[in-house]
């Protein structure tokens, strides 16, 4: 009876050793007909997809169990992962480039149509005020125009000094004009210039002009220099290249689950945002420097308001020339007098047809502009569109995460945990390169920060500084704060030699043991679970069957 039964244990445990070894219909490879379908719908050929999975001993990248992608796939599907976060980056980053350039030109539509209506408010008016004072120096005033717009512009030019040379060339012509029958020889002229300032024959006009112009554009040129720096450096950024440790984690994120033949798993929530964290480590240390940077602007944008405001001042340019001229001629003779005393009286050209007359054709009968609401408006959208971008660095993976990747709504058991169907444990890390130093999924060098992404970040507060400056009405050197310069690195994230010296932590992943488990072992059911297991299972299967062999033959041996 012991006999029989131990023949009966022998012959169970042939059956099972010849089941394993040759594989039944219920421990076959699973058909991989759905990833054909997925990777043919990305414009791959079919010719080498395998019909049902197969060893995967040769993935790279992903898991190597049963697969059913081989090399060529993987690396296909590495490149098309690493152009579709490269494309989705360049996306969120042309997004924020429009609306920082859109409010550009709102902005720099509005001062510039300031400054041009009043120079033609002045080419209107003063021909019919002043007659030939103005028509004889209509160049001089042409051409303080011009200088405002080349200041406006970012043109290397101290506007205090312009404006100051401006009025010494303009009182030099108009006493001219107003003596033709006068020798005014260079050392006269000289001292007229000195008697200039105790004797201010424009009034109050050029002290006014000079204090409210000053602070009017050295805000307006701040500013709206400073939405250009702000959308070069995301322009700038948005091409720093992808570090290779990056572009593995992406493949893992986005198309190991295909290779692993669960193409349907979504990846998890948590999984997504550790490995853009890790890869956008770099971007988002540009989150202090960037909120000041927006700070200050609209900051700024509170000097663009009031009686001494950038919009009353540049569209009321001409009423100070105006006050100016009319005070001279208005004043002419005892300013002549006070002139005469103080520096002599000039010799008489002999040549000369005479003193003429050069009085008014008429008085200049032009009021200030009132602000039309399109400055306030323009100002109250760019203080909301700033304020909902502060956060645009360290919101960016998971920005990417809930619009580009077909992200699960929920971590639970059916999300890709980049292993398998299941939970995602880890933790998500914080922002910025220094919290990376534990991040699970991408293996990133804390010491060796992007030197690309570390000059815009030194741009962003060279740009900050002259906004404060401009803030308080100091004439900053605004020449040119986006000079491509800066940004002559390469921008790569991880370069070749820097990625792979560092202890590869993955091996001591914080998972627990059912994502570490068989890829979709969580999803397999029965007959199929075994069939994704088969070598492990084997092994033990050979240790009981030794087990029942030695019980079999044990009354033998007695």
């Amino acid at each position: 009876m012991e006999l029989r039964a131990g023949g009966w244990w022998l012959l169970c445990a042939a059956a099972a050793l010849a089941s394993c070894a040759r594989g039944d219909p219920a421990s076959k490879s699973r058909s991989c007909s759905e990833v054909r379908q997925i990777y043919g719908a990305k414009g791959f050929s079919l010719s080498d997809v395998p019909q049902a999975e197969i060893s995967g001993e040769h993935l790279r990248i992903c898991h190597q169990g049963y697969t059913c992608c081989t090399s060529e796939m993987e690396e296909n599907l590495a490149n098309r992962s690493r152009a579709e976060l490269e494309t989705a980056l360049l996306d969120s980053s042309r997004v924020l480039q429009a609306t920082l350039a859109a409010q550009l030109r709102g902005f720099d539509d509005h001062f510039q149509r300031l400054l041009n209506d009043s120079e033609r408010t002045l080419q209107d008016t003063f021909p019919g005020a002043f007659g030939e004072l103005y028509e004889q120096n209509a160049k001089a005033f042409r051409d303080l125009y011009a200088e405002l717009r080349l200041y406006y512009r970012g043109a290397s030019l101290h506007l205090e000094e312009t404006l100051a040379e401006f009025w010494a060339r303009l009182l030099e012509r108009l006493f001219r004009q107003l003596h033709p029958q006068l020798l005014l020889p260079e050392d006269y002229l000289d001292c007229l210039g000195k008697q200039a300032e105790p004797l201010r024959p424009f009034g109050d006009a050029p002290r006014k002009l000079r204090l409210r112009a000053t602070r009017a554009f050295v805000a307006t040129r701040a500013f709206v220099q400073g939405l250009g720096v702000a959308g070069d450096v995301v322009r700038k950024v948005a091409q720093v290249p992808l570090g290779p440790e990056c572009l593995r984690a992406v493949m893992k994120l986005l198309y190991c689950a295909h290779c692993l033949g669960v193409p349907g798993a979504r990846p998890c929530p948590d999984y997504c945002r550790n490995v853009l964290k890790g890869c956008l480590a770099n971007q988002a240390d540009l989150d202090a420097e960037w909120r000041n940077l927006l700070d200050s602007m609209a900051l700024v944008t509170d000097k663009f308001r009031g009686p001494e405001g950038a919009e009353s001042v540049i569209g009321n340019v001409h009423l100070w020339l105006a006050e100016a001229v009319g005070t001279l001629q208005d004043n002419r003779d005892a300013f002549t007098a006070k002139v005469i005393q103080g520096c002599g009286n000039p010799r008489v050209n002999p040549h000369s047809p005479g003193s003429e007359e050069k009085r008014p054709r008429g008085k200049l009968a032009v009021q200030e502009k009132p602000p039309t609401g399109t400055l306030e408006k323009l100002v109250s959208e760019a203080k909301a569109q700033l304020r909902d971008a502060q956060d645009f660095w360290i919101s960016l993976p998971g920005t990417l995460c809930s619009e580009k990747v077909a992200m699960s709504a929920a971590s639970d058991d059916r999300c890709w945990n980049g292993m398998a169907k299941g939970r995602y444990l880890p933790e998500v890390m914080g922002d910025g390169l220094a919290n990376q130093i534990n991040n699970p999924e991408v293996e990133v060098d804390i010491t060796k920060p992007d030197m690309a992404i570390r000059q815009q970040i030194m741009q962003l507060k060279i740009t900050t500084n002259r906004l404060r400056s401009a803030y308080n009405g100091e004439d900053a050197d605004f020449q040119d704060a986006s000079d491509d310069g800066s940004g002559s690195g390469s921008g790569d994230g991880c370069p070749e030699g820097i990625c792979g010296h560092r202890v590869n932590k993955k091996n001591s992943s914080s998972r627990t043991s059912l994502t570490h488990a068989l890829p979709g072992l969580s999803e397999r059911e029965g007959p199929k679970a075994s069939a994704a297991g088969c070598p492990r299972p084997c092994s033990a299967l050979l240790v009981l069957l030794l087990s029942l062999v030695l019980s079999a033959s044990r009354p033998r041996w007695r």
